[in-house]
């Protein structure tokens, strides 16, 4: 079965996901997720790439990042992937692979998810237990997007900068997002629309998707919400 392509506009964000393989741990030390970081920034500004929020997971990374080239994000995975393989095995004493396959992605939505993907990406810490505060953990954007910790690696994105007139104004709005959940559909779409490389977004974004690409950008109905009122009266149409 041929895999499903990603979708890749230029000027439009994307979530990525690369996992370890078999789910496995893929930094061990502050110096591994120091060492990634320093090849991640480099990939960046080298394949003309914008880093808007990220966080390394002890055997995941999340990035949200945009992309001025079609093949920009494709060469910074690449790049960073193969240096970090190589410092690891060394490090460790290890062969083989380290990734799960291939990086996933969605392409986004931006009005409707750039900032809800922004905080799914730094709460993950705090979802898996690991803190109780984003602010807690340090290896991801949340010090530099909610608390104004300077980060070269971040570049904001038009949405973040347009919280407020001024920097301190922005972290404030932008922490006071965090208190709210996520909803567990925007969850779900989410994840979903990541793992399955779907576009994410409104009706009216996936079809401008769809008629940019000439693609499908979200998963076929199977029959439609059998409980909606439109699917109830199509059903009654038919009699």
């Amino acid at each position: 079965m041929s895999r499903q392509p990603r979708f890749v506009l230029p000027g439009q964000p994307q979530h990525v996901i690369q996992r370890g393989n078999n789910r496995d741990i893929i930094f061990v030390s502050d110096d591994d997720y120091q060492f990634y970081l320093e090849k991640l920034d480099a990939a960046c500004a080298r394949f003309n790439c914008e880093l808007h929020a990220y966080v390394l997971m002890t055997n995941h990374v999340h990035l949200l990042i945009t992309p001025q080239t079609e093949d920009g994000i494709s060469k910074l995975m690449q790049s960073v992937g193969r240096y970090y393989v190589q410092y690891f095995n060394y490090r460790y004493k290890r062969t083989g692979t380290l990734w799960e396959g291939r990086y996933k992605a969605t392409l986004l939505d931006s009005e409707t998810y750039l900032l809800i993907c922004s905080r799914y990406i730094e709460l993950n810490p705090v979802r898996a237990g690991m803190v109780a505060d984003p602010a807690d953990y340090p290896w991801s954007s949340y010090g530099c997007n909610a608390l104004g910790i300077a980060n070269t690696l971040i570049k904001s994105h038009e949405l973040y900068l347009a919280l407020g007139l001024s920097a301190d104004k922005r972290c404030e709005v932008y922490k006071d997002l965090f208190p709210s959940h996520i909803d567990s559909g925007e969850l779900d779409e989410i994840r979903e629309s990541t793992n399955k490389s779907w576009a994410l977004g409104s009706s009216k974004f996936k079809e401008r998707i769809e008629k940019l690409t000439a693609r499908q950008a979200q998963p076929k109905g199977r029959g439609g919400d059998r409980k909606s009122k439109k699917y109830q009266e199509s059903i009654i149409n038919r009699v």
